[in-house]
């Protein structure tokens, strides 16, 4: 008796639907990824902002402490001295530096800067916990593009 085995010859590759599915996950995975990694640009360059307010900040209690009264002007990209005095040799620049994204310097009463002096900037995270309370609508437009946060005299 001879016993005939007969063994089929199957292609071992990926069916069309499988090799769709795969293409669809990655896709679902890169779009998710994608928009974090958008996020933590966005932080990132707001996590920058406050320190520059925060350096600028100093800068100005040593030019007060100094000179008793603050500049009446504070100019990005350009130093900030008096009387041959360099406090700061460059004034930080927004990240962005275009549009709202600028960094604004009030003194009392200019602006709605009711305090000594004021320093401005747009934070791209509108869920940022420093964010100002209110958003204010001179120097950020707010709602979920961006919203106010400001560094006073202490």
């Amino acid at each position: 008796m001879n016993l005939e085995l007969r063994v089929y010859n199957r292609s071992r590759g990926f069916t069309l639907i499988e090799l769709l599915i795969v293409i669809a996950i990655i896709g679902v995975l890169s779009a998710l990824l994608m928009a974090n990694f958008i996020g933590v640009r966005q932080r990132a360059r707001d996590s920058q902002r406050k320190a520059d307010l925060r350096q600028i900040q100093s800068a100005l209690e040593l030019y007060r402490s100094d000179l008793s009264s603050y500049p009446n002007t504070v100019t990005s990209g350009q130093a900030l001295t008096s009387g041959g005095t360099t406090y700061m040799q460059k004034v930080p620049t927004d990240p962005l530096n275009s549009g709202q994204s600028i960094y604004s310097y009030r003194i009392n009463g200019a602006g709605g800067c009711t305090a000594a002096y004021c320093l401005y900037a747009c934070l791209e995270n509108t869920s940022d916990a420093q964010k100002d309370p209110s958003n204010n609508s001179t120097y950020c437009t707010g709602g979920s593009t961006n919203w106010s946060f400001t560094v006073t005299n202490p």
